[in-house]
């Protein structure tokens, strides 16, 4: 007999096939099916599932982020988690780790894909394509999404990783990448994350890099035989690829190169220099770091780096620059455009490490425990209506007894309980349970239910908050009701100044 990795009382192995096991228990005539657990499907290798106890987390990041950038007159788009290979190629660049070592392309019948490895590329076909750049300019628009890259997993780099990102087309002018570098700040002091650096430098126009590129391959050229199989094809066709490696040997190498802010034309460093006057003007610290060349071949002039080193190796947190020759490249006008991206995942381990505050995880406000059908669909409706006031209201749909219906509504942690039985629908009313306090409150079934049940509920979470929170919160309503009702006081007047 093929020993079975389910051991349960009273069941024996009967057949055992292509790795699945049938099993059986005496005295019934049920046979169970169980895979081999060796066999089980897992997750794919470099990629992460996000359970429900962690999603608050990713919902802190992407509504703050949001929210954020709304302020700063930015909308959001989505694009397809899919493009043309030659999309990539055309804008990403050739000789970039991404495109050579990184993509996951796929061939379908005759098309060639590849899941997008970095936002911006489909972004700016989006505009493009759907006519945004003919519009007023400048266009600021925000993503939330999944990119995919085929790099040796370790924390904070991922197969499958996520993305905030913003881009910004329409302004050549340097105080658009202080307004640019403005927003990304804000956000992670919105997130409450100390201790992140930021580092700024230039990689010139296409006129200065043509020198620049003349002097690092004189300078690589010198140790060509030292460099990776990869670094020595890139010496010729894009040297300050040969800056990015991520080989021991050529980061040694590159620690000497010549830097590019030697090699910048006259409008190349005013652009750099009044970048800087700007950010002072904002308040906002930099150091300049002349060896920040970014992954991506598209970049001009002005590239950043927000780092952290509380997270290792992989403590670039938010990186982006200027890409004034991109959406020219891909078929459009001339026209400057710049832009960001944050890792969520690198942000999360910021801020656990960190400690961060997250938004609460949603649970369950109020839990009805049922005895009878009658009770259930009392249940039923009850749980409906304060769904539409607002609330996460459950009611058992397992037929569970009594005391197991308790059980589960103190492991999800509802706020309240309800017991509803025939006494209860004979009486018009019923306890409400706080289920912190133990402190019950008689409320009748009726049609004023939800209303009853949220001056309770209301009153429980003032109750828990000083003077000074109550405000704010009450502020917060006050300022959520404005901007989907618009302004409506007292007095008739509809300004936004009256405090009628």
């Amino acid at each position: 007999m093929t020993y079975c990795p389910f051991k349960r009382d009273n069941f024996h192995v009967i057949d055992e096939t292509a790795g699945l096991y049938y099993v059986y228990s005496p005295g019934s005539i049920t046979i169970e099916r169980f895979e081999n657990m060796a066999n089980n499907i897992k997750r794919p290798n470099g990629t992460e599932d996000v359970l429900p106890k962690d999603v608050h987390k990713w919902y802190t990041i992407e509504k703050i982020a949001r929210e954020t950038a709304e302020s700063y007159g930015f909308s959001e788009i989505r694009i397809p988690t899919f493009e043309s290979t030659d999309l990539y190629m055309r804008s990403v660049g050739e000789t970039t780790d991404v495109v050579q070592k990184e993509m996951y392309t796929v061939m379908a019948k005759e098309t060639k894909f590849t899941l997008r490895p970095e936002g911006t590329a489909g972004t700016i076909r989006a505009m493009l394509q759907n006519g945004l750049l003919n519009e007023a300019m400048p266009q600021r628009v925000f993503y939330i999404l999944s990119c995919f890259r085929h790099e040796r997993p370790q924390a904070g780099r991922l197969r499958e990783f996520h993305q905030f990102g913003i881009e910004m087309a329409g302004s050549s002018s340097p105080c658009a990448d202080a307004e640019v570098i403005s927003l990304a700040k804000t956000i992670l002091e919105h997130l409450g994350i100390r201790n992140i650096e930021l580092y700024i430098n230039s990689i010139g126009c296409p006129d200065c890099r043509a020198k620049y590129h003349e002097a690092l391959r004189e300078f690589f050229g010198a140790r060509r035989d030292e460099l990776c199989e990869t670094c020595r094809t890139r010496l010729e066709k894009n040297p300050m690829r040969i800056l990015d490696c991520k080989s021991p040997v050529c980061s040694e190498i590159g620690k000497n190169a010549p830097i590019i802010l030697d090699y910048l034309c006259d409008d190349c460093r005013e652009h750099f220099e009044k970048l800087q006057s700007y950010l002072k003007t904002l308040g906002i610290e930099f150091r300049i770091n002349p060896k920040i060349v970014r992954g991506l071949d598209y970049y001009t002039k002005t590239v950043f780096e927000f780092v952290t080193t509380e997270i290792g190796a992989q403590g670039t947190v938010c990186g982006g620059g200027r890409y004034d020759g991109l959406i020219e490249e891909l078929g459009g006008q001339k026209t400057p455009a710049l832009g960001f991206a944050m890792g969520i995942e690198r942000l999360l381990l910021v801020m656990d490490k960190q400690g961060c505050d997250y938004l609460t995880p949603k649970k369950c406000d109020i839990y009805f425990a049922a005895m009878g059908d009658a009770a259930l669909e009392k249940a039923m409706m009850l749980c409906k209506e304060l769904r539409e006031f607002g609330y996460r209201a459950e009611y058992d749909v397992v037929g569970r007894g009594l005391k197991a219906q308790m059980k589960y509504a103190n492991k999800i942690g509802a706020e309240f309980t309800m017991v509803i039985g025939d006494n209860e629908l004979n009486d018009g009313a019923a306890k409400l349970k706080e289920m912190e306090s133990g402190k019950e409150t008689l409320i009748r079934l009726d049609d004023k239910f939800s209303n009853n049940f949220d001056a309770i509920f209301i009153d429980k979470m003032l109750d828990s908050l000083d003077e000074a929170e109550a405000v704010k919160v009450f502020e917060t309503a006050a300022q959520e009701y404005v901007h989907e009702h618009g302004h409506d006081c007292n007095c008739g007047c509809k300004e936004d100044g009256c405090n009628g």
